[in-house]
């Protein structure tokens, strides 16, 4: 193989590949998932600091309708813990703001916070790192979305990135 076709396949590699792989998994470094956007207190979640949040557990069925508990952090949590407007100050334009949950492979997927703030439902959505007592299969974490009642699993991000709170235009 020539040096040409050996660098032309290396910066494909690259850029197919590289994407779906954050820098923490390819050192040493803890997994995190980034908490930021409109906040007063931007976070850097590892699988210990969830930990130190009131633990949750969630049952959800799998896609063979297998029942698996999840236990994680309630969103309401993190998000006051980061500085969102939650409770008595998510009103007028706050009530606009909105979390964008995006994973590794880029799929995203959108929460009101009104959704997320347990003093507007009583609906659990966490973020765990644990199913069954154990961490995530690797097709599914370091870390996932788990919410509680809802009919399909779509906004059950799996290998979930970051967390980015925003206002609707």
């Amino acid at each position: 193989m020539t040096t040409k076709i050996k660098n032309a396949f290396m910066a494909l590699l690259l850029v197919t590949v590289m994407p779906m792989f954050s820098f923490a998994q390819l050192t040493d470094e803890p997994a995190f998932v980034e908490v930021s956007g409109e906040l007063t207190n931007p976070l850097k979640l590892t699988a210990g600091a969830l930990n130190s949040f009131k633990q949750v557990s969630v049952i959800r069925k799998d896609k063979d309708g297998n029942a698996h508990t999840y236990t994680g952090a309630a969103f309401s949590e993190i998000l006051e813990k980061a500085g969102a407007t939650m409770g008595k100050q998510l009103r007028g334009k706050n009530l606009t703001k909105y979390l964008v949950v995006e994973a590794l492979d880029g799929y995203k997927v959108l929460f009101a916070l009104t959704e997320l703030d347990s003093s507007f439902t009583s609906r659990q959505i966490i973020l765990t790192a644990q199913m069954d007592g154990k961490p995530l299969p690797k097709a599914d974490g370091p870390f996932r979305i788990i919410v509680q009642d809802e009919k399909l699993p779509a906004r059950c991000a799996k290998q979930v990135k970051s967390l980015t709170v925003k206002f609707a235009d």
